[in-house]
């Protein structure tokens, strides 16, 4: 928020998207025709003066700029507009952003547009052309109120995420058109614990007793509060995260962009420019489920536009129109504003060109949980050395209402994605995927390769298993039964930056590692 009062000072809140610049009552404004004659007067009065007085004066009455404020530019436009003597535009009342600002209400506010800015100064005039960043300013408070819906509740996390707990009927989803009158399933029409323990034998569906990761349903959030019985915590999304992205109606979704064909052996829809997996892949059957144990980490993502997962997914479709959907871990600055390690879902209904999105910032998935929250932290996480920790993911459909639901940590049903979101996934997947997802501009054959992490950011280690790990593979085919899948095979974008290994000789349950640094001696 930018302030200028008597004794001009401009502070500014990082993340704001619509800086203010108080010029306090409409009495103390400059006249918009007056001239700046003040410099000129002193000059007659003192034969000796020089231009450089007039220097000085012009920076003693430059605003201070407290610590953390905005770019240089929005500073400069801040000074010109309070020194200029021109006023752009004006408002008055209570701020819209996240914190309150205490105005009078004789007070004469300027709005500073900090982005997409032309500024043309002539004899103390400035002239803004604010339009793209007003359109934007539009969007974003369209989409805060698509997302960000009234809170019976609201929860503060002490990692400062905000949790409102909605009501269940006025949730996201129900803004999809295919949606406005569907019927809310609470539970899936069968157990699915209870038919997997009746249909496998109970050496494969628990642990092994050697087993020493710990499964994780926890949330940071959930220390702070519960939210009550008929609604369902919903991550709010911040104003500072929408005004950072490309696109304001992109937000939240993969980014589409598809390379050549690279390798004749597997579907080339695997293969997505900008995108380097490490992954296992089990196809040539009808899949109506997927599961998997996948360890915990917290891999290093470079950039802000950049992110790191860890997931299982199910597919169907051609190359340039599949669809999907998938959920599990991820690092992503670009949605959630931080570096933080968050539980997710995802789902496209065209290879993300138009449709899909991440958790709830598009309408789509159906949430019914009121424990879990989408988005949200998890905790605690594996560190190398230290004691590891996995989520369990499982992902299946509904026989009876064709709905595909996601399960958490073997109990939790979270949600589903109804089938009218879908064409070909209203009747199966063609294909399952265990792994992990670099997005990245810095891929392939750019130098120097992105530093971004996947897994634990080391290469498949399966004696330490420091590294990004699934365990407790299994798929569900034409019955109700989970089962290892009858055929997989191993697949790396870039195996000099992130590589795989499959564990599949010598051990009761096959497991599949994964991972890498990025750029290293190997991979420039």
């Amino acid at each position: 928020m930018v302030k200028a009062q008597q004794n001009p000072t401009v502070s500014i809140t990082q993340g704001s998207p619509l800086p203010l610049v108080n010029l306090g009552s409409p009495n103390d404004l400059p006249s918009s025709s007056s001239k700046p004659k003040s410099s000129k007067s002193k000059m007659d009065q003192s034969s000796k003066s020089k231009p450089k007085s007039d220097k000085s004066k012009s920076a003693q009455s430059k605003p201070k700029v407290k610590p953390g404020s905005s770019s240089d530019q929005l500073l400069q436009m801040a000074h010109l507009l309070i020194c200029g003597g021109m006023v752009v535009g004006s408002n008055s009342g209570d701020s819209d952003d996240d914190g309150g600002n205490d105005r009078g209400d004789g007070d004469v506010v300027v709005e500073v547009r900090a982005t997409m800015m032309v500024c043309c100064v002539t004899y103390g005039a400035v002239e803004v052309d604010s339009s793209m960043s007003r359109q934007k300013q539009l969007e974003v408070e369209r989409k805060l109120e698509l997302l960000n819906k009234h809170a019976v509740k609201s929860i503060k996390s002490e990692d400062g995420d905000i949790i409102d707990c909605i009501d269940i009927y006025k949730q996201p989803a129900f803004d999809h058109p295919a949606l406005q009158n569907h019927t809310i399933q609470m539970t899936p029409s069968y157990d699915p614990t209870m038919e997997r323990t009746i249909a496998t034998k109970k050496t494969s569906i628990e642990k092994k007793k050697g087993d020493s990761a710990v499964t994780v349903t926890s949330q940071l959030w959930q220390r702070s509060g519960s939210c009550p019985e008929g609604t369902i915590p919903i991550r709010r999304t911040r104003k500072k995260d929408l005004i950072k992205a490309h696109s304001v109606e992109d937000y939240g979704r993969k980014k589409p962009r598809f390379s050549q064909h690279i390798d004749d052996t597997i579907d080339s829809y695997l293969q997505l420019a900008n995108h380097s997996e490490a992954i296992l892949i089990a196809e040539g059957f009808s899949y109506s489920g997927a599961k998997g144990d996948i360890k915990v980490w917290n891999p290093f993502v470079e950039s802000d536009d950049e992110y790191s997962t860890s997931q299982v997914s199910l597919k169907n479709g051609p190359y340039m129109k599949y669809e999907g959907i998938e959920s599990g871990w991820a690092v992503n600055p670009s949605v959630y504003g931080d570096r933080k390690t968050r539980l997710f879902v995802y789902w496209t209904a065209d290879s993300s060109q138009r449709t899909g999105c991440f958790d709830l910032t598009c309408p789509g998935f159906v949430q019914t949980n009121s424990e879990i929250a989408l988005g949200a932290a998890i905790y605690p996480i594996s560190v190398t050395g230290g004691l590891p920790f996995e989520i369990t993911l499982y992902i299946f459909k509904d026989p009876n209402t064709s709905n595909w639901w996601v399960q958490y940590g073997e109990t939790i049903n979270i949600g589903y994605w109804p089938p009218s979101l879908f064409t070909l996934l209203n009747h199966h997947a063609q294909t399952v995927q265990w792994g992990g997802e670099v997005y990245s501009s810095k891929l392939g054959r750019t130098h120097p390769h992105t530093k971004t992490n996947m897994g634990s950011g080391h290469f498949p280690d399966y004696f330490s298993g420091n590294s990004g790990c699934v365990k407790r593979i299994r798929v569900q085919q034409n019955s109700l039964d989970l089962m290892f899948p009858p055929w997989v095979e191993t697949y790396a974008d870039e195996y000099d930056c992130y590589d795989v290994f499959y564990l599949g000789d010598y051990v009761d349950d096959p497991e599949f590692y994964y991972g890498g640094p990025g750029k290293c001696y190997k991979c420039p």
